[in-house]
Formats: C-alpha cells, sequence, structure tokens
C-alpha cells in the first residue's frame, strides 16, 4: 500500500476549485454573491470570449484593507463565521471562504479594492493562488476583481469547455439568477462590449422579472401569502400560458437560487388539474423562512438546500400558488391577426366626425337599460331554489301571480337522454326559470320573450318586465306577509351556437365563446371530485381480458383495493393478462380498458404515493368520456343549462386537461377588424 502523503495547498485548492469553478459562469455566481454580502447597491459584470480569457466584476460594496485583501484568497477564509453555532443559522451568500482561493489557484487575478474613507486602495496580482504584486492604488470605493486565462494551468479542464457563445449564455443565466434574487441590487452585464442586461435596483420584483423575461412574462399572476413562520411572494404564469419545458422554474430561499424536487413538487401540484399534459408553469418564486430552519451547507455551490419541516414548506408553496390562481379570472381574449394597411388604397374607412343621434319619436331605438350586476339565480344553490318554490307556493294569491308573471312557470325537464346531455336537473330547471319569459296571462305560461323588430332600426334586445300592478290587500294580510324577492333576468343572454361546438354569450361590452365539451367536462369533474364515496360501478356480463406488460400487470394487482374504491374489479388471468370484472357506472368496456392501461402507467410513472392524484386521474376519464362532445346537436336548455355554470361560477377557468373553457371577444376587437375604430 503507497504511504498516505498530506497533499500540498495548491492540489487542495485545485480540487476545491473543481468542486466550486466549473467554468465561467461559477465564477460570476461566486463573485456576485461575494458583492451582494459586501452590500453593493450596484454591481457591473463584464466578459470577453465567453469569460474564458477576460471576466471583470465591480461593485460599490464596503470593499477590504489591504491586510484583509491578502487573507481573502487563504482557503477557508472568511468574514461571515466565527463559531460552530454560526453554521445554524446562515444568513450570508457566501460563508465557506473556499471560492476566491478556487478561483485563484486556476488563473491570473487582478483585484483592486479601497474601503469607505480610506485614502487609497489596495491592488493585488496572483498568479494559480499566489500572491506576485501589491501595491496601493488609487480606485473608487468598493472593489473591482478581474479573471483572466481561466484553467490556464489546467489544461485537461478546458477540453471540457463549451464554444464562447454557449459559455457567454451560461454566465449570462448566472447574471439574471442574481438579478431575480436581489431586486434591491442594480445589475449590468457586458458581453464582448454590448450591453445584455441592466436592472433599475429599486426593489422591485416585478421590474426585475421584466428586464429579465421581457414581456413575454408581463402577465403572470403575483404571490403574496404567509404560511405559520414563513412567506412566498413572486410571480407565476396563468395556466393558459404554459411552457414546454421547466426553464423558466425559478426558486429562491431566503434570497438564494436553489434547485429542489420537493419546491417543484409543490408548484405543480397548485395547477393539477388545471393545466395540459406535457406542459409546465412558470414561476420567480421567493420563499423566506427562519435560517435555522434551513441548511444550505450540503452542496459545495450552495445549489441546494436541505428543509426543517418539509410538509411546511410544501404546504406554503402549494396554498400560496394555488390562492394566487383561484384569485386572477383568466378568460383570453380572442387573437386576431395585426392587418397591415395597403399602400396607396383605402387602409380604412374613417368613422363619422359625430355620433349619428336617432330621431326622436315612437320608432327611435334607444336599446334596452343596463342590466343589473347581481343576479337572483346566479347566487342560489339548489337548496334555497327549492326553498324560494315553497315560499312561492305558500305565498297570497296577488303576489303568486307577480312572481310566476316575471319568471314564468317553473318545471323540471328530467326527461332528457341521459346519452346527449348528462348533468343536473337542477341546472336544467335553473336555466328554464332564469330564461322564461314573462306573460300576460295570470297563469304565467311558458311562452319565450321573443325580440320584436323596430322598423327604423336593428331589433332590439328583450326587454326586462315590470311587475304588474296590483291591488292593495287587506291590511290583516299585509302585516302577516313577509317580503319575498323577486328574481331578476341575469346580465348575459345566450346568442347561439358555432359549429356545434362554441356556446356564444353576450354580457355587457363582452362577448365570451364556451367550449360546451370542455365546460362540461369540468363541471362533471368538479362533481365526482366533491363525492368521495366510493365510486358506483357497474359489474360486466362477460369479464373483459387486458393484456400488459409483465410489470404494469403487478402494479395493479399490487394496488387493488384502491382499484375497488375507483370502481374497478381485476383478477389474475393468465401470463400478463388481468381480467376487468367490474368497471365505474360512466364507462363503457372499450374505454374502461383504455383508462386501466392510463391507470397502470400512472402507478409505473410513482404516483402510488398520492392516492388522491391517482383517483383524479380516473375521474378525468370518467368525465371526459361522459361530458357532451364537440359536434353534437343540443337543444336550447342543455346549453343555457352549461353557459349559466360557467358565468356564474369563476372558478370555471379550464377543463381538467388544461384547456380554457371560454374565451372573450370585446366588442372593441371586433370593432377594429370592420374597421370602425
Amino acid at each position: 500500500m503507497p504511504k498516505i502523503i498530506q497533499l500540498s495547498p495548491h492540489i487542495a485548492n485545485l480540487i476545491a476549485a473543481g468542486e466550486v469553478v466549473e467554468r465561467p459562469a461559477s465564477v460570476v455566481k461566486e463573485l456576485l454573491e461575494n458583492a451582494v454580502d459586501a452590500g453593493a447597491s450596484k454591481v457591473t459584470i463584464e466578459i470577453r470570449d465567453g469569460g474564458m480569457t477576460f471576466l471583470r466584476v465591480t461593485d460599490n460594496g464596503c470593499g477590504m484593507a489591504s491586510e484583509d485583501a491578502r487573507t481573502a484568497f487563504l482557503r477557508h477564509a472568511t468574514s461571515k463565521l466565527r463559531t460552530a453555532e454560526d453554521l445554524a443559522a446562515i444568513g450570508t451568500m457566501g460563508f465557506r471562504g473556499e471560492a476566491l482561493a478556487a478561483i485563484a489557484s486556476v488563473s491570473r487575478v487582478d483585484l483592486l479594492t479601497k474601503t469607505a474613507g480610506a485614502i487609497s486602495g489596495t491592488s493585488l496580482h496572483l498568479e494559480a493562488g499566489n500572491i506576485t504584486e501589491e501595491s496601493e492604488a488609487g480606485c473608487p470605493e468598493g472593489t473591482t476583481i478581474i479573471i483572466r486565462d481561466l484553467f490556464f494551468n489546467t489544461p485537461a479542464r478546458m477540453k471540457f469547455m463549451k464554444s464562447d457563445t454557449v459559455e457567454g449564455g451560461r454566465v449570462a443565466a448566472a447574471v439574471q439568477l442574481q438579478a431575480l434574487a436581489h431586486p434591491e441590487v442594480a445589475f449590468q452585464f457586458l458581453r464582448d462590449g454590448k450591453p445584455v442586461l441592466s436592472t433599475p435596483g429599486t426593489g422591485g420584483l416585478q421590474a426585475a422579472v421584466y428586464c429579465v423575461y421581457g414581456r413575454e412574462c408581463a402577465q403572470m399572476v403575483p404571490v403574496d401569502s404567509r404560511w405559520e413562520n414563513y412567506s412566498l411572494t413572486g410571480y407565476v404564469s396563468k395556466p393558459t400560458d404554459a411552457r414546454p419545458s421547466r426553464s423558466l422554474q425559478t426558486f429562491f430561499v431566503n434570497n438564494r437560487p436553489v434547485k429542489s424536487k420537493l419546491l417543484v413538487a409543490a408548484l405543480e401540484e397548485a395547477y393539477r388539474n388545471q393545466i395540459m399534459v406535457g406542459k409546465f408553469p412558470a414561476c420567480v418564486l421567493h420563499l423566506t423562512l427562519p435560517a435555522s430552519a434551513v441548511d444550505v451547507n450540503v452542496h459545495p455551490a450552495k445549489t441546494e438546500v436541505k428543509f426543517l419541516s418539509e410538509k411546511a414548506v410544501f404546504d406554503c408553496v402549494h396554498y400560496g400558488v394555488l390562492g394566487a390562481l383561484n384569485k386572477q379570472p383568466d378568460r383570453p381574449e380572442v387573437q386576431f391577426k395585426k392587418s397591415t394597411p395597403s399602400v396607396g388604397g383605402d387602409a380604412h374607412i374613417a368613422p363619422p366626425a359625430a355620433p349619428i343621434t336617432p330621431a326622436a319619436g315612437p320608432n327611435a331605438h334607444t336599446g334596452p337599460a343596463a342590466p343589473k350586476k347581481d343576479s337572483f339565480f346566479r347566487t342560489m344553490t339548489p337548496e334555497e331554489y327549492k326553498t324560494f318554490s315553497t315560499a312561492l307556493k305558500d305565498a297570497p294569491q296577488p303576489r303568486k301571480e307577480a312572481a310566476i308573471a316575471t319568471v314564468g312557470k317553473i318545471e323540471r325537464t328530467a326527461n332528457m337522454p341521459l346519452r346527449e346531455f348528462v348533468t343536473l336537473p337542477q341546472m336544467r330547471a335553473e336555466a328554464s326559470a332564469v330564461h322564461a319569459a314573462p306573460s300576460s296571462s295570470p297563469a304565467g305560461g311558458n311562452a319565450h320573450i321573443v325580440p320584436t323588430p323596430v322598423k327604423d332600426g336593428p331589433p332590439s334586445k328583450p326587454m326586462k318586465a315590470s311587475l304588474p300592478t296590483q291591488t292593495t290587500p287587506p291590511a290583516s294580510e299585509e302585516i302577516e306577509q313577509t317580503a319575498l324577492d323577486m328574481p331578476q333576468q341575469p346580465d348575459w343572454r345566450l346568442v347561439g351556437e358555432l359549429y356545434n361546438t362554441y356556446i356564444l354569450v353576450e354580457q355587457g361590452e363582452d362577448a365570451f365563446l364556451i367550449d360546451k365539451h370542455a365546460a362540461h367536462e369540468r363541471i362533471l369533474f368538479e362533481k365526482l371530485k366533491t363525492n368521495q364515496e366510493k365510486i358506483n360501478a357497474q359489474a360486466l356480463l362477460t369479464p373483459l381480458p387486458v393484456r400488459l406488460s409483465p410489470s404494469a400487470a403487478s402494479e395493479l394487482l399490487a394496488n387493488k383495493d384502491m382499484l375497488d374504491e375507483l370502481g374497478f374489479e381485476i383478477d389474475e388471468f393468465g401470463e400478463n393478462t388481468l381480467l376487468l370484472r367490474q368497471i365505474p357506472m360512466d364507462l363503457s368496456p372499450e374505454t374502461a380498458a383504455d383508462a386501466l392501461e392510463s391507470l397502470a402507467a400512472d402507478l409505473l410513472n410513482g404516483r402510488r404515493e398520492s392516492k388522491d392524484t391517482v383517483r383524479d386521474e380516473l375521474l378525468h376519464t370518467v368525465a371526459c368520456k361522459a361530458a357532451i362532445k364537440a359536434g353534437w346537436v343540443n337543444d336550447e336548455k342543455e346549453l343555457l343549462a352549461v353557459a349559466q355554470e360557467v358565468m356564474s361560477r369563476e372558478e370555471l377557468k379550464y377543463c381538467p386537461h388544461g384547456r380554457p373553457i371560454c374565451v372573450s371577444l370585446s366588442k372593441k376587437q371586433l370593432e377594429k377588424q370592420f374597421k370602425r375604430t
């Protein structure tokens, strides 16, 4: 066995450099963290040739005295720690004391530094970690450090470097991370003499996000929540703005950029059932927690951390993001291609100089009055609806007639074919009552409001019917009566349907296109998810054989209890084949086999630890198969039922697969297309 020796300081520094200094971006990260710890409010970064031949970082921080400048390049020299107890509550970015020693050991370094109030500063030159020149120098307050010829004495490391373009891009990414981590610091980044990034340093995270990511992330949703003694702030993307990868997911813990599977899982859990498969949210999130609740001393580059309570961290991120998404209405606008005016032709028809006022008279069309924002039926639950119907039956005859004349006769159409439209009977009854027409007859009837054409203008919208004049009842009867709220028409109207797929609704100055399949699928999914009992199942007269891979079959057999809760009953049948004896009520045998294969894939991907996730995946399939489909012919009451749910419930934004349910089209957008504005 060879004799054991102690490595020389130079070899030890080279080993440390292999852990800390992987490429120019690693150098920039360490130097920027030192600048932030020095209290800098402005930092300038300059690189050439991807940072391999020249890299300079200048800050206006506190600077160093001459004796501190020499000591700073010794291994494990730091101003951040004094005792072992300090390791339990680290509040600075750098603390190991390895960065400068490791960087200097594989490059040529020039240092200029000056403290506040000092007459002159200190200049140092180092070669491979050794100080070769030292002198006084005139320089501004703060520190400037120049790194030249990185890895000049370790050619084996040079061959692992990429092109200057790639290495320069990684440096830019490192600067962007620090700009997002410290929006209170103004960062300026120059690459080969050209400005690449500049942040204002005002302390506003939104300004930093805009400078780093541009307009693409200008519509992100703000997050600001508290969970016990943790806080979460930042911005997340809307579900409709999901990305094809996780490249724009950025997390900070106590202003330190970190990589954490726990934080990624908590973020994406908040988007569950709202985002499309294969898409990922973008985020810039700052998690702030006590220094004693996180260990940052688990990775040489300090990019990984360990949490004292992972569940509390998960809940803070999950519920913080989920709350922000639920508060944000998201009905994307219809996007039109921008038209370019033709040269020499009539680019557009100019609008009249003054609005044309219709002539006064009996035929003048003034349009209906603006409807009230609060709607009786939009806030009524099925239980409240039943209470209202009972109260209407017991009301005195004059008031009952007035109510019936307003909302029409209440009917329940429970005999619709289930295969055409699967929904609650209460939904149809509410939609029928909301849009039933007032009748001139005392009984009310089922007459619908029909717009009456005006001779010298377009047809007007249906007007709200006013209550008929009532005769004053006897005083004794009046004393016993209680006020009965009268239902009102909603502030929207159903215009029609496009392509047997999209429901068209008008509300004020906006029109909405509702995807009837996506909307109904979400309605059914929420209904099934609310019911946490065992899913109703149907036994198959002839068991259905399903052939799977060996691993998939074994996973399903190992989770028979969970499958039973979801409505499946399986038995082993030969090699890699299962017999499907029972399936959920709303699935056909063909779709049930597909659902079972999808369920096996989810279990193999590691979702077995979350029964709720697996259940939701199955409910996705059930809701999708049971919902009305695009292209189906539905009657007006069915369309009204779907529209009523979407227009009255803000949480119905996306189908379980993440597609938007509703898009908006404003009157202003439409007028632009017709050159009216």
